[in-house]
């Protein structure tokens, strides 16, 4: 019997996104990445440079990652030939060639900021000459004016001079006044937003906004915020807010210096030499399952892989680690029977990050233990 098709009256509307980030509960858990800056030499132009640096942050704002660790693994030494004042401004010169690991954090954090915001904390410089070609990220904290959230992104603003003329604002009742030690913070929004505490102009915040703030007032209108930690609308509300970026002298200083309470208390290793990642979301052959966790760290190789960053860490090699592979609870193949002789890194953080999706959703604790 022939069935019939029924045609639905109402067609998607495709024109615009829709797989738009919706916050449903707070979550304690935090995804790092950490990978070689060395891997910006592959790119034998600035351009290329840029490029790959820009499908690094697709692929951290995709899944979700809030910290990337950008460390030294002794291969970042100046390319032959190069010449870093082939752009070059009164901000300084192009660091692709010099300093590649300064060159992928100036970029990350760049494109990780909310375009508004860039102006104020980014000078122009010639790192930045090719990043507005790159694809938006477009994360939940890129929010437009007349979007509303309770959390904004914003930079402090500089107070108008005693006698300095600015447009009169409406009059305000005496309680409603803003107190001296306050500071006006640009959020995007028509209004400036009023905090109870002194902050230095040019410094980059997150604001809280109680939820009965209307957006929509006049430029004349005003709005008291709160200023929060970067991390509260994560923890409160379950919203992706970027990532951050931290610079790290060696492979050891990754785990070392991380900057959560406890450290890492799950850390993944990548190789081409690793167990199936796909190990990871069944019960392992010891009879483990993969722990829950607070804060998950994956570690990317570059050209050579890890093992060229664990023969140039001095401080590894005085505790005798001789392996990558004694430094992580697991060490995974992200790709078992690749077709291609290499993985590229930039590829290699799309294929971990969707391979781990399973485990960082259903492994990741929703709240502090």
């Amino acid at each position: 019997m022939k069935r019939k098709c029924v045609a639905q009256d109402v067609k998607p509307d495709t024109s615009k996104p829709t797989a738009i980030f919706e916050a449903k509960e707070g979550r304690a858990y935090t995804v790092s990445v950490a990978l070689p800056g060395s891997i910006i030499i592959n790119a034998l132009t600035p351009e290329l440079k840029t490029l790959l640096a820009g499908r690094i942050a697709r692929a951290l704002a995709v899944f979700c990652v809030d910290e990337i660790v950008v460390f030294d693994d002794g291969q970042s030494k100046q390319q032959k030939g190069a010449k870093d004042h082939y752009y070059q401004n009164a901000n300084g010169g192009f660091t692709g060639f010099s300093d590649p690991n300064y060159f992928m954090m100036h970029l990350l954090s760049y494109l990780e900021t909310p375009p508004f915001l860039r102006p104020f904390l980014f000078p122009l410089h010639p790192d930045l000459r090719f990043a507005g070609s790159l694809p938006s990220l477009d994360m939940p904290h890129h929010l437009k004016s007349h979007e509303w959230c309770r959390y904004r992104e914003g930079v402090t603003i500089k107070k108008p001079m005693e006698g300095e003329k600015l447009k009169k604002p409406k009059k305000r009742k005496r309680e409603e006044a803003q107190p001296k030690e306050a500071s006006l913070v640009d959020v995007g929004l028509p209004q400036k937003i009023s905090v109870p505490v002194a902050i230095p102009p040019d410094t980059r915040v997150t604001i809280k906004l109680p939820q009965d703030s209307n957006i929509s007032a006049s430029e004349n209108g005003s709005v008291t915020g709160s200023v929060v930690a970067p991390s509260t609308p994560r923890e409160e509300d379950g919203y992706y807010w970027g990532y951050g970026v931290r610079a790290a002298a060696s492979l050891s200083a990754v785990i070392t210096e991380c900057t959560y309470s406890g450290g890492y208390d799950l850390t993944i290793g990548t190789s081409e030499r690793g167990s199936p990642v796909a190990d990871l979301c069944r019960q392992m052959p010891d009879g483990d399952w993969v722990p829950q966790f607070n804060h998950m760290l994956v570690v990317f190789g570059g050209v050579a892989g890890l093992e060229v960053a664990v023969e140039a860490d001095g401080e590894l090699q005085k505790m005798g680690v001789k392996q990558p592979n004694e430094l992580f609870d697991y060490w995974v193949n992200l790709c078992p029977g690749q077709g291609s002789r290499t993985i590229r890194t930039e590829e290699a953080v799309w294929l971990g990050l969707m391979g781990l999706r399973e485990v960082v959703v259903n492994k990741g604790r929703k709240r502090v233990e």
